[in-house]
């Protein structure tokens, strides 16, 4: 007995002594290959300083040196007298976030190219705004577009939708700028409260002063920021890697240029069905029932000038889409041999695109800073925008619609400026409640698809079915909401619990110099003996789809089940343009039951003023 004791006490130290052993020539190996070879340096400092004192210039323009705001329209609307070009740029600027800019090269890089055929989608969504809501929006112009739900069902609907909105937004944008912080700290050695509390102030004070003017001005600098930091890093990346023919190869022969998976399985996450139909469903509720972009189409004064943005907006986001996809071809030309996260250098995949620009590019000095200032421009016009639309909707929809407040016109621009400022405040404050709560953060970017759908839903119901009453609209809404809530956040559950995985392409290790074995995840992970729903594995590009229909369709059973809207009294302008054609509808419509306020000087047919039958009257 004493000697098997003896063996294995002599066994337990032999084994320890080897682990130490292992250990200290790993450590020593890490510090002859550390993971980061370069930090931020005082160069990308100053261009990081350079793009956010820029940003607060501009709005202390607007805000203290161009033609004073004072109304609510002048702060909120820019007095409709903005170009198209700054609108359309403004209008790409708000849809892309941080968290798409480092998070489609990490898709990239680990499932491959099919989300890029999203692209599709902004081509299909532009023609349906355009034809179908865009008109009602232009004819109406009504400062918060839920002011529609209330002239079209009743003010339940315009308070539920708001609340929606004011909810996601809130909640998103604190999100939508600690992950990405947090993404760069790690690998930039950019402080992270630092970095989110630069955005937020340099942000609030912008949007504060300068209203939508600055808004949109700030967001086309930004904007050249950003495009400019992309295509330089994807330039120099695909030359230092051999160039394009190379990076191709590379990529293909693992299986990661893929754009037409055509499997029908809904629980697929990005196949070619789910990625097109339900990626045009989620740019649909962007475009078509999104309050802030709304107020930017409102901006100008002509439709037609909405249309050209639209178009011009919808080729930036193609751009920026491709130039994040070639990107994330180059990180994985790069790093094929030893993937940083399986080799424990970054933490998460949305490191790798920081990881790169620091070590590859970190001698080039303001390079870096330069790529972090694109990353900060994201978080800014997405913050800006947000602030910019709560404040138009807490005047409008809470402030006059719920409490009955009456706001004199001219110290409209005060109260959205302070608005804004405390939902900026209200949303900086948040950012410390997403950092305690870790799934909160990933529950966060999915509501955004899951509540979009349910707003596309009532809009749709309104301008598509004239018999849709309010009944039907509030139970549609809500019985979708319930449904989409259910599927996504038990998804979330399952995913934080590890019960449903992503799959990946092959990566592997057998190139990382301190890494002692080959790893290589294999593209198709065994997941058979997990119990789980197949209700909660539904791709989250579904959600949209599931939350509008569900919203029409059930809208429209109940309305006729408890009395249809009669077609004879409705607005005529609340419908788009083809259903008042099948409706007859070629005469101006009384306005007697117009309830808000209407712009009648355009024609939804044509939206162009006929000025030759006025003059044959004469």
């Amino acid at each position: 007995m004493r000697l098997q004791l003896l063996v294995f006490f002599c066994a337990l130290y032999a084994s320890s002594t080897e682990q130490r052993r292992v250990g200290a020539d790993e450590e020593k190996c890490r510090q002859d290959y550390p993971a980061l070879l370069h930090y931020f340096s005082w160069a990308d400092y100053t261009v990081l300083a350079i793009m956010l004192l820029i940003s607060c210039g501009i709005g202390m323009f607007y805000g203290f040196f161009a033609s004073k705001q004072e109304t609510s329209d002048d702060f909120l609307l820019g007095g409709s007298s903005m170009g198209t070009f700054p609108m359309a740029m403004s209008l790409a600027a708000s849809f892309v976030t941080a968290i798409e800019l480092l998070g489609n090269p990490a898709e990239m890089y680990g499932q491959g190219t099919q989300f890029w055929m999203t692209c599709l989608a902004f081509i299909l969504v532009v023609p349906i705004t355009s034809r179908f809501y865009l008109p009602v929006y232009m004819k109406l112009r009504l400062t918060s577009s839920y002011e529609y739900l209330n002239l079209r069902f009743n003010r339940h609907c315009r308070l539920l939708a708001s609340v929606l909105y004011m909810l996601q937004m809130i909640l998103y944008t604190s999100v939508a700028v600690y992950a990405p912080a947090l993404a760069l700290s790690h690998v930039t050695g950019l402080n992270t409260y630092l970095a989110v509390t630069l955005v937020y102030v340099v942000c609030i004070f912008y949007a504060s002063q300068g209203g939508m003017k600055a808004v949109i001005m700030t967001d086309t600098f930004q904007t050249a920021v950003l495009l400019g930091s992309l295509f330089l890093i994807v330039g120099c990346g695909i030359t230092w890697a051999g160039g394009s023919a190379v990076v191709w190869e590379h990529n293909y022969q693992t299986g990661r240029i893929e754009f037409f998976n055509t499997d029908p399985n809904p629980t697929v996450r990005h196949s070619f069905w789910s990625v097109v139909i339900g990626g045009t469903f989620y740019w649909a509720t962007m475009f078509c029932s999104n309050q802030a972009s709304v107020q930017k189409y409102l901006s100008v004064k002509k439709i037609g000038q909405v249309r050209t943005a639209l178009w011009v907006s919808a080729i930036g986001l193609i751009i920026i889409y491709t130039v994040n996809f070639l990107t994330g071809m180059v990180l994985y030309s790069v790093y094929r041999h030893c993937d940083p996260v399986t080799a424990k250098y970054i933490t998460a995949q949305d490191q790798l695109l920081p990881l790169y620009v620091m070590n590859f590019m970190g001698e080039l000095k303001g390079v870096p800073g330069f790529f972090v200032a694109g990353i900060f421009a994201a978080s800014l016009g997405t913050v800006a925008s947000a602030l910019n639309s709560l404040a138009a909707i807490t005047c409008e929809d809470i402030l006059q619609g719920v409490l009955k407040i009456e706001i004199p016109s001219g110290r409209g621009a005060i109260y959205a400026r302070w608005i804004s400022v405390f939902f900026g405040a209200l949303s900086f404050a948040l950012v410390f409640v997403v950092r305690q709560l870790g799934g909160v953060l990933q529950v966060a970017l999915s509501f955004n698809g899951m509540v979009g759908g349910v707003t596309l839903g009532l809009f749709t119901l309104g301008m598509f079915v004239p018999w849709a009453n309010a009944k039907g609209a509030m139970v549609g809404a809500i019985t979708a909401l319930a449904l989409v809530l259910w599927i996504g956040l038990g998804a979330q559950v399952a995913a934080l619990k590890g019960d449903i995985q992503l799959d990946s392409k092959p990566i592997s290790v057998d190139g990382c110099p301190c890494v002692n074995e080959t790893t290589l995840i294999i593209s198709k992970v065994d997941d058979t003996h997990v119990e789980i729903s197949p209700i909660y594995r539904v791709s989250y590009l579904w959600y949209s789809v599931i939350g509008c229909l569900t919203t029409v369709l059930l809208g429209t059973v109940v309305s006729v089940a408890t009395g249809p809207q009669n077609i004879a009294d409705l607005n005529h302008d609340l419908l788009c343009p083809p259903i008042r054609s099948l409706l007859g509808a070629h005469k101006k419509p009384r306005t007697r039951n117009i309830q808000g306020i209407a712009n009648l000087a355009l024609d939804l047919d044509d939206e162009k003023i006929q000025i030759e039958g006025s003059k044959s009257e004469k």
